[in-house]
């Protein structure tokens, strides 16, 4: 049994940030991390190519800025290296490879009792303690989902967190089956490879340069959001033209307006754009069947392919393990309340990161749980 103020549970960015804010009050905590690093998911599952969608004053940390000479947009290893350097800097000592079992919150002691189990040396370890933070993210599973037939399938089939190149699909014919960030940029590094790409679109979605996202969340510190998504979209439809006699439509709603309410990113366009132009990716809608390697779509187009990469994001498993968190999640382990009333539940419970607002939220989350934390604490020494 040990006795700990806060347990957070989680390593990422959001588990590090709170970590940080916590220590900015000499708060004493435990941070735990069921993979054998920080940030795994940035580490291990990230293609390479990857870089920050945002500018870098928009995805920095609580209380540390990033070097002056880095770039403007922040590529996966810089980032890392800036995740390794805050951790030093707060001297953030996080327990990996330990799996969080169940968490209760006991109503007569006023305390959560966490199970915990050390992979390396496997004993359970209990904790009590007054304050939990979920922070293991809403990314912390792959959703992949099923077709009829997709079992027929003789080819490759991967989740897009363990897509690392296109250079091994060179002249193969792969369908990239999503068409967020991760997608759109995947089917460019797979046509840039020379395999032979093609990218199902089914639902309407924002598409914008970094430039212009970046103007916009400048913008709205002095406008409206439906204002700055008006200058947005007339300014991307300038750069882009009409897109939808290529397979790609807007949504009604602006994309800042939409990012706000749903938490769905505008596409941040790296090039793809232009090949789907060309005819270079091609457009599908989405996967009706499987059969074999032959894959039919949306309004009877069908063709074969050697692999499938599912860039069809991830879930929260929170849920599988914390229990009496109705009060802040909801059945998929994601906030009940709205963005920003979204990170606070009863009984000291808390969650970082769940509220899909990218690093910028993450950073808005750890200090309003390091405030409130520390101001019960202040009451409870008081009284």
């Amino acid at each position: 049994m040990e006795e700990v103020v806060v347990f957070i549970v989680g390593a990422g960015p959001a588990g590090l940030a709170t970590a940080a804010c916590l220590n900015q009050f000499s708060i004493p905590y435990v941070i735990v991390e069921c993979e054998n690093c920080s940030a795994s998911l940035w580490r291990n599952r990230a293609y390479d190519r990857l870089k920050l969608h945002l500018a870098k004053e928009f995805c920095e940390l609580p209380h540390m800025s990033y070097p002056v000479d880095a770039p403007t947009y922040i590529p996966k290893d810089q980032f890392v290296k800036y995740l390794d350097d805050y951790i030093e800097r707060f001297n953030i000592q996080p327990k990996y490879l330990t799996v969080v079992e169940s968490s209760t919150y006991d109503v007569d002691g006023n305390f959560w009792s966490v199970m915990a189990r050390d992979m390396a040396s496997c004993t359970v370890v209990n904790y009590v303690a007054k304050f939990l933070v979920v922070a293991s993210g809403e990314n912390s599973a792959t959703n992949i989902p099923m077709f009829p037939g997709q079992q027929t399938f003789p080819g490759v089939t991967i989740h897009s967190s363990n897509y690392k190149s296109g250079s091994i699909y060179s002249g193969r014919n792969v369908l990239v089956v999503g068409s967020g960030n991760s997608g759109m940029e995947i089917a460019y590094d797979l046509a840039t490879h020379g395999a032979n790409s093609s990218l199902v679109i089914r639902s309407p979605i924002h598409v914008m340069t970094k430039e212009l996202i970046r103007l916009g969340m400048r913008l709205l510190r002095h406008l409206p959001p439906k204002l700055v998504d008006h200058l947005l979209v007339m300014m991307a439809d300038f750069v882009f033209g009409d897109l939808s006699k290529h397979g790609i439509t807007r949504p009604k709603k602006g994309p800042l307006v939409l990012k706000s309410e749903t938490g769905q990113s505008a596409v941040i366009d790296v090039g793809t754009v232009g090949l789907i132009k060309k005819g270079t990716i091609k457009v599908q809608g989405g996967v009706t069947k499987i059969k074999g390697k032959t894959i039919e779509f949306q309004g009877g187009n069908e063709a074969s392919f050697d692999a499938i990469v599912f860039a069809t994001g991830y879930k929260s498993t929170a849920n599988m393990w914390l229990k009496n968190g109705e009060s802040m999640l909801n059945n998929d382990g994601l906030p009940n309340k709205e963005f920003p009333n979204h990170w606070k539940g009863e009984n000291g419970l808390y969650c970082a990161g769940l509220a899909r607002r990218g690093l910028a939220g993450i950073a808005i989350d750890a200090k309003n749980i390091a405030n409130d934390i520390k101001s019960k604490i202040d009451v409870m020494r008081s009284i």
